[in-house]
């Protein structure tokens, strides 16, 4: 997948443009599974074509045997559902259940997919109309890639139109999308080379993708870290597949509705890198349910605030030389509320606290409060980096006020 990050973002700005203006009067949040479902459905088709073109040429007999397909990866799309036949049908007044039935034979053929893909394309409230027009725009992503560029253009087009799709959604956008600036500060900072990489409240992938990103800008292999997810709302986690499948990303990411303090899905991870961006300051989060967890290593969260529960929940998932990079509202520097003080100080006496920044205001869509970074780290005293140990940094906290950036 070569990736050219400094590309015009023309492209996606464009197709979006042109997306969001057949929505009419349906809500950002209802269109944009309507269509990255579309997006996601293209990208798959294209795939499987780009190889059934290939076996035709080179090994006729194995062009309908699923097993090539899968062998690279390369999801099977059997043939009501391929995207000629969508396009084919696309002014048909039943273009909708005609998609219905496309994703429902996808997900029957792939269980990976199972439960992933959006289903509801036959509901009266989406006009054929706009439906037809949609799939001959969607149709023009990839006659606009390069050979060999198509994963890449795919994923960037899935990214971008999260990215407008939060924007349009305001406060809720913020439940499934961390601006990718911040995203791309943490993984920078913690520079996931190899190993386990993991986040508790994972929304729509973004943390994994920049960490793939990075490991590919930096020469490594893409199946050098091995990603860990959780997320408690069930249409944010079908995002984060698909967003994931895009990118060819393989990934071990769970859902259930109880979230990641209550009902853990990765209970014995201990992860290399973990990365999040948990909702600010949530304040029902059921603490007084936990008030025993053996997570709580530094001091019982209050009931109140969830914030010092993110912390110890990821501390405890880290391996022993394990770093984490965490997003959390302001107040978390300094709030002595319910014993708030009184566990950071537990965090900073346990030497646990590797770096803090302060970050410009006003960067996500879901709130204008001032966010801050804390990076965290189980060894300070010669924790380890790809193939050379760090010097010994108890003793010391790194600040860096970058609020004028």
């Amino acid at each position: 997948m070569a990736t050219n990050n400094n590309a015009p973002l023309g492209i996606e700005a464009e197709l979006f443009k042109a997306a969001d203006k057949l929505r009419g009067n349906m809500e950002p949040s209802d269109y944009k599974h309507v269509v990255l479902g579309l997006i996601f459905l293209k990208h798959i088709s294209d795939s499987f074509e780009a190889k059934h073109a290939q076996l035709m040429a080179e090994y006729p007999e194995g062009a309908e045997d699923r097993d090539e397909y899968l062998a690279d990866n390369i999801f099977w799309v059997p043939k009501e559902a391929r995207w000629s036949h969508l396009q084919a049908s696309a002014k048909q007044p039943t273009i909708g259940k005609i998609i219905d039935d496309a994703m429902l034979a996808i997900e029957k053929d792939n269980p990976s997919l199972k439960g992933v893909l959006p289903k509801d394309y036959a509901r009266p409230a989406l006009s054929a109309i706009m439906l037809g027009e949609l799939i001959d725009l969607i149709a023009n992503i990839s006659t606009r890639s390069e050979q060999g560029q198509e994963r890449d253009l795919f994923g960037r087009v899935y990214e971008y139109f999260l990215k407008e799709f939060a924007g349009s959604e305001g406060k809720r956008g913020g439940e499934f999308y961390t601006p990718r600036s911040v995203v791309k500060t943490m993984v920078e900072m913690l520079q996931p080379w190899k190993g386990r990489v993991y986040d508790p409240c994972c929304g729509s992938g973004g943390m994994f993708v920049q960490s793939e990103s990075f490991v590919e800008a930096h020469g490594g292999r893409i199946g050098d870290i091995a990603i860990y997810g959780q997320e408690s709302n069930h249409t944010t986690w079908r995002l984060c597949r698909m967003n994931l499948a895009v990118r060819g990303i393989d990934a071990d990411i769970r859902w259930n509705s109880e979230g990641s303090f209550h009902k853990d899905e990765h209970p014995s991870l201990k992860a290399d890198f973990i990365l999040a961006n948990p909702p600010f300051n949530v304040s029902d989060w059921g603490g007084e349910r936990l008030r025993e967890d053996p997570r709580w290593k530094y001091g019982v969260p209050p009931k109140g605030n969830a914030n010092f529960a993110w912390l110890q929940h990821i501390l405890y998932h880290l391996s022993p030389t394990g770093t984490a990079g965490v997003v959390l509202a302001n107040g978390s520097m300094s709030s002595t509320q319910s014993g708030e003080g009184e566990i950071r100080k537990n965090m900073i006496e346990g030497e646990v606290i590797d770096c803090m920044i302060a970050l410009p205001g006003q960067l996500f869509y879901s709130t204008q409060i001032p966010v801050c970074l804390w990076f965290l780290a189980r060894d300070k005293s010669n924790g380890i980096a790809r193939d050379r140990k760090l010097r010994d940094r108890r003793g010391e906290i790194l600040f860096i006020d970058a609020r004028k950036l």
